[in-house]
């Protein structure tokens, strides 16, 4: 069943629209306005995954990617599911471990980023059977960040 009534996830959604038109700082202070009143942990994980894109501050972006991973670790199983029957949340972790590394990249931690540039290598698996543009986005950033590596 696709959970149809989301009010949070509207506005998450909304927020995720607004900053994708270009009002970033409008859309961050949205996000952490927003941020105290979640208690699902995919809505957390939703919406602190799109809070670090817009940050200005790399070491905030690093705050956000990690909240992000730390509430995706909290989802109950099927909880992606019931908001849309396509989404897994194993495919979300590619995703959450490259942004994470390249958030430790951009602060200098190079140790951390490396750490999870492997973590993301190693969950790859899960984008099988994914939207294959989706997929192919998530590889391509990883075969950049590599190199920014030197891995």
């Amino acid at each position: 069943m696709t959970d149809t009534a989301d009010p949070v996830m509207d506005r998450i959604t909304a927020l995720i629209a607004l900053s994708h038109s270009g009002s970033r700082a409008e859309a961050a202070a949205g996000f952490a306005a927003l941020w105290p009143d979640l208690s699902d942990p995919f809505h957390r994980c939703v919406l602190a995954h799109y809070a670090a894109d817009v940050q200005e501050d790399p070491a905030a972006e690093l705050e956000w990617d990690r909240r992000a991973l730390a509430a995706a670790d909290e989802v109950a199983p099927g909880r992606a599911e019931s908001h849309h029957p396509a989404l897994r949340l194993s495919g979300f972790y590619p995703s959450l471990h490259l942004n994470l590394a390249e958030s430790y990249r951009r602060v200098g931690a190079l140790a951390e980023a490396h750490e999870h540039l492997a973590a993301a290598r190693e969950r790859l698996g899960a984008l099988e059977g994914a939207d294959e543009g989706y997929a192919a986005t998530i590889r391509g950033g990883l075969e950049r960040l590599a190199e920014r590596l030197g891995a």
